[in-house]
């Protein structure tokens, strides 16, 4: 697998911003590798969102969907575990 684009939506910006540097570059690390394989171990697929997956990082979340037919990943989300589902 491989040769997906990662975008972001562009509330995730926000989300950054809110996150320690040392963390956010582990997160920014997880989720270039989404690129290579967008359902990486440890993955789960969220009940009640078509296509969404969440990630674990850490005390943060990434939460994302894919889309197989166009080959892309799109980050929506990315935020502490107690916050992220809100």
């Amino acid at each position: 697998m491989g040769g997906y684009k990662v975008f972001f939506k562009a509330s995730v910006e926000k989300d950054f911003s809110d996150i320690p540097k040392k963390d956010l570059q582990r997160i920014l690390n997880r989720i270039k590798g989404l690129g290579e394989n967008p359902r990486p171990p440890g993955c789960e697929k969220l009940t009640g969102k078509e296509g969404r997956y969440r990630l674990r990082q850490g005390k943060y979340r990434i939460v994302y969907s894919v889309q197989d037919k166009d080959l892309t990943v799109q980050v929506v989300k990315v935020a502490h575990r107690k916050n992220v589902y809100r």
